[in-house]
């Protein structure tokens, strides 16, 4: 399995980061050409491989960590999206619902990635907490799921707990998955809410 982090500002970073902790390789990309991100990588871990976007989006999961008015050149740099998991991290705060088309912001997204399946993941806590170890006093943080596909959405769960997060399924992104979507200049329910599963 690959996996691919597309956008490596503070939130990217702190993706990264995650997989470094566990040491699983990564692949990372932004739209500029891998030696713009590659010190920054390399700071993070051996396992962080810069990658120009063409390449990195053959991985089998993408995270997308971009500003969400970018999503559209992420989605053009391949030409067939079939089999791919996009796990969305994006927030379209300050964007109209009705330039959404009143659409939750991951549908928006699932239209323009024709072919993947998408599921919305780690886009209600700021980076500055993905960058902690989410094992904390005997419990996990947790992590948020939303998605229209189960099989996508138990393939993430089970991503975000070898990451060390405890995934909590939200169901529909048209349902659960307004509870952590921006709708215009509104935060939804969870987002923000930096909550633990206790472990036994």
């Amino acid at each position: 399995m690959k996996y691919a982090i597309i956008g490596f500002g503070p939130v990217g970073q702190a993706l990264a980061r995650m997989f470094a902790r566990k040491g699983i390789e990564v692949v990372v990309a932004t739209t500029r050409a891998p030696d713009a991100i590659a010190a920054q990588a390399a700071a993070i871990g051996t396992g962080i491989i810069p990658e120009p976007l063409g390449d990195a989006v053959q991985a089998d999961v993408i995270l997308l960590a971009v500003p969400f008015p970018a999503h559209p050149e992420v989605a053009k740099a391949a030409p067939d999206w079939q089999g791919k998991t996009i796990i969305d991290v994006t927030n379209a705060y300050a964007v109209p619902p009705e330039d959404l088309g009143q659409l939750p912001s991951s549908a928006v997204i699932a239209k323009a990635f024709v072919g993947a399946q998408l599921v919305k993941a780690f886009n209600h806590l700021p980076a500055k907490i993905l960058d902690q170890d989410p094992a904390v006093a005997g419990g996990r943080r947790v992590a948020f799921l939303a998605g229209d596909e189960d099989g996508a959405t138990d393939a993430v769960a089970a991503l975000v707990e070898q990451l060390g997060y405890a995934p909590v399924k939200l169901g529909a992104l048209a349902e659960g998955g307004m509870l952590v979507q921006a709708r215009g200049t509104s935060w939804a329910p969870l987002i923000f809410q930096d909550l633990f599963k206790k472990e036994g």
